[in-house]
Parts: structure tokens; C-alpha cells; sequence
């Protein structure tokens, strides 16, 4: 099922599953809790991040394509960074490119896992039990920073540097990890990759992660970009004020967001 945070027509904050294009039935309840819901179908203004996470987790260099077209050494075991919460965007909303870094702001298709549970110390083979479901996200990365900082947290945390949605598919409708993903520039494909790609798996990630933090409910988990990103290419191609940048997952649907400038 497609489950989507939303904006109803009268303004209210809504969680529900989506029955139709813009029409959903209201959540009853806690969205970590038992999913029931109401049979009032409410119409879809706008959606919202799908979740408010506690932490958004990422991992780098997931794909050894990626990693070998950035010049960068494959890790060894998942390269862990933080995001900033406050970087969350919604599907349809804008990218701004930020006063203090515009230049080489980049996109970067990937896969996210939303936690469900609490998971702390969970093995690889239960570890997909504590996932609530999937959705698309970009990671956007402001290249120059990255690589003046000599880390990513400034770089990957510009506030609109998340783009997460357009909503959920629960766990059990997904195979996380055999899932084509591309990313589209004004319409021309840049990433076209699978999720059968990554290096270590969504299984892997979860244990992984819930071995070093607690994982609490709603915690996000993107997993890593796929070979194509702008700054690999010749001459590089990053984002401008007018772009429209898209995310697509099979089985999920597209993450479509427009690139402005700062105002003021």
C-alpha cells in the first residue's frame, strides 16, 4: 500500500493511505502503530515528507560504478554520514540553491528505507522485519563544500537538500533490493541504474546501522546514488535556477522537484 503524510483542503496535516491519485482514507491511529483506517476518503492537496525523521542516515559509495566514476576508494564496510533533519523537502517542492555554495550543487538518485520500529542489534535476517516501507529521495550535495570541508555534513545539509517521497510503499510490497532507479534532468535521463547494484543491502545497511545507533521509529535510511551523477560528467552539469530534477523507482513512483535560487 502507498501510504503518504499530506495537506488536506481544509489545511489539515494528514497520514493516510492513498486510494487514488489525490484522494486518501485517513490514518486511525499512530503511523507506528496498527495501520486501520478511516473509510472517509479525504482529497490530496499537496503532499509531505512521507515521515519527520529523528535522524536521516546516508551511506556513500554504495555503488562501485559511482565510486569509480568520482575516483574514490571502495569502503569496506558502509560509509556512514548524517543529514541534517532540517534539509527534509516534499515532493513538488524547491530545491534552492544556497547563497553561500550555488555553483556545484548536485543530484543523487537513491533509495530510502524508513524504520518502523525501534531496531537495535537486529541481524541481517530480521532486519527488514523493522522497516515500515520505502520511498525515493535525492541527495543532494553541494560538491564545492564537500570537497573544501574535507567532509560532508555542510555539503549534504543545505536546508532543501532532502527531497524525500512522493510517499511510502510498505515493506511488503517491495523487493528493496532488485528496484531500477534513475534520475532524470529536465527530462533526460542521467542515472539509470538497480538497486542490485549496491555493495552492501538494505538488510545489510539496517544491521548494520542498528549495531551502531538506535534506530528509532520513522529513523530514514538513504542508501547510496548510483553511477551518473553531475559532477562525474564531462564538462560537469549541475544544477541551475529554472531545472527540474526527477527521481524514479519502480514500484515506488517519481520524486519530482524544481531547482530556485536563494531569496532573501
Amino acid at each position: 500500500m502507498k501510504l503518504a503524510r499530506f495537506a488536506a483542503d481544509d489545511g489539515r496535516e494528514c497520514v493516510g493511505r492513498l486510494v487514488g491519485e489525490r484522494l486518501a482514507e485517513p490514518l486511525v491511529g499512530e503511523l507506528f502503530g496498527q495501520l486501520t483506517f478511516s473509510s472517509a476518503r479525504v482529497p490530496v492537496r499537496a503532499f509531505l515528507p512521507p515521515v519527520a525523521p529523528p535522524n536521516i542516515f546516508a551511506i556513500g559509495r554504495n555503488y562501485r560504478a559511482h565510486a569509480a566514476e568520482t575516483g574514490s576508494k571502495l569502503p569496506e564496510a558502509p560509509l556512514v554520514f548524517l543529514k541534517a533533519t532540517t534539509a527534509l523537502l516534499a515532493d513538488g517542492q524547491t530545491i534552492v540553491l544556497p547563497d553561500s555554495a550555488p555553483a556545484e550543487v548536485d543530484f543523487e538518485a537513491e533509495l530510502a528505507m524508513v524504520v518502523g520500529r525501534r531496531a537495535r542489534g537486529v541481524s541481517e535476517a530480521a532486519a527488514l522485519d523493522y522497516v515500515l516501507g520505502y520511498t525515493c529521495a535525492n541527495d543532494v550535495s553541494a560538491r564545492d563544500c564537500q570537497r573544501n570541508d574535507k567532509q560532508w555534513t555542510r555539503a549534504k545539509s543545505f536546508d532543501t537538500f532532502c527531497p524525500l517521497g512522493p510517499w511510502l510503499v510498505t515493506a511488503d510490497e517491495l523487493d528493496p533490493d532488485r528496484c531500477r532507479i534513475r534520475s532524470r534532468l529536465n527530462g533526460q535521463v542521467m542515472q539509470d541504474a538497480n538497486t542490485n547494484a549496491m555493495m552492501f543491502s538494505c538488510r545489510h545497511l539496517l544491521s548494520y546501522l542498528s549495531h551502531q545507533f538506535t534506530l528509532l521509529p520513522g529513523t530514514v535510511i538513504l542508501t547510496g546514488t548510483p553511477e551518473g551523477v553531475g559532477m562525474a560528467r564531462q564538462p560537469p552539469v549541475f544544477l541551475r535556477p529554472g531545472d527540474r530534477v526527477e527521481v524514479e523507482i519502480d514500484g515506488i513512483g517519481t520524486l519530482s522537484n524544481p531547482v530556485g535560487g536563494a531569496t532573501r
